[in-house]
């Protein structure tokens, strides 16, 4: 748990248990602030500046912010690819497919030695 509050501290995610979108959640998690005092400052902004001007930069933020992931991050792996799927799901759907056709193709060279004749001749001299 250390780790993921360690690498956590890297960015700003978007609570999932929030009450509205999980951003004053997310940005008192970040700060290690109470999520109440987050709420309230929240609500003296929107009193202050009016309605218009917080409703659009909580939305904003809720827009800009990266949701919490679901499993924790455990290392900067974890993090990199959990940050290129929220950039770019397409990217990262590409990278997985990338990584599964090398070890299909790594698979079927392995295949392809063990099933030839030359592995089955050395075999038997080796065994008989």
């Amino acid at each position: 748990m250390k780790s993921y509050n360690r690498i956590r501290r890297n960015g700003i995610y978007r609570s999932r248990s929030g009450m509205i979108l999980g951003v004053c959640k997310g940005l008192a998690e970040h700060f290690d602030f109470s999520v109440f005092w987050t709420r309230v400052v929240a609500l003296i902004f929107l009193f202050v500046a009016g309605f218009l001007p917080a409703i659009g930069l909580y939305l904003l933020s809720a827009l800009l912010m990266k949701p919490e992931p679901v499993i924790p991050i455990k290392n900067p792996g974890e993090k990199e690819f959990y940050d290129s799927y929220t950039y770019s799901r397409q990217g990262a759907v590409q990278r997985l497919k990338r990584r599964y056709e090398n070890l299909q193709r790594r698979i079927q060279r392995m295949e392809h030695i063990v099933t030839s004749a030359e592995y089955d001749w050395e075999n038997r001299l080796n065994n008989g």
